[in-house]
């Protein structure tokens, strides 16, 4: 009888000094998933907001898609938030999308450019928070311009009294077709980078620095 008790004792204290050693392990590991994931979060799309990929073809999915790209330029991150449209065999430049106008480089709200760290756009530094990203289309040059007031329908509130950059930048001929609006934001090392924004057949560069 002493011998079953003994037995009975030892295979108790044995699974509970396992089920405490798995579980010990657990919690050791829940970190490093949870520190992964937060990381991993930190360069996604919010939620309802997409990555516009490079796309030559068109696509079957009507209206301006709301969009996100994510990028680090030096320690800075940099989020472009914005509404894509698709050419659909339309006319852009000098068509849809006026020449000589402001225009919130997308569709609907004002484009979002935002930076977690002060970076360089056209010699001046900007502070870290969030600004309203519109141009000024010419035939030959653009105007970029980064305006205080993020938070607009198009361009009907604008005020370039609240313009905080204004730069000259000459739009580049895409090799290939881009169907919906892209932007992409390019790390070119040593506190270099650049938003790029690219459609139809046109892409505009826009240097940036920490």
């Amino acid at each position: 009888m002493l011998t079953k008790i003994s037995n009975y004792l030892f295979a108790f204290a044995l699974g509970s000094s396992l089920a405490a050693c798995n579980q010990q392990a657990e919690e050791q590991k829940a970190p490093k998933q949870e520190q992964h994931h937060t990381g991993a979060h930190e360069a996604k799309p919010s939620e309802g907001a997409l990555t516009i990929q490079a796309q030559s073809e068109p696509d079957t999915l009507k209206g301006s898609l709301k969009a996100e790209a994510h990028g680090k330029v030096g320690p800075a991150h940099l989020t472009v938030a914005y509404h894509s449209p698709a050419v659909r065999g339309r006319m852009i430049w000098g068509g849809l999308v006026a020449h000589d106008q402001v225009w919130v480089t997308g569709a609907h709200s004002a484009t979002r450019l935002q930076t977690d760290h002060p970076i360089m756009i056209g010699g001046q530094e900007i502070p870290a928070g969030k600004y309203a990203l519109f141009t000024i289309p010419g035939e030959q040059e653009w105007t970029v311009i980064i305006n205080k007031n993020w938070n607009q329908h198009l361009a009907d509130d604008y005020s370039e009294a609240e313009d905080v950059v204004r730069l000259t930048v000459k739009p580049e001929a895409n090799e290939q077709h881009q169907e919906r609006l892209r932007y992409e934001i390019l790390s070119q090392g040593e506190g270099k980078g650049a938003v790029v924004m690219s459609w139809d057949k046109l892409k505009l560069v826009l240097p940036v620095g920490v």
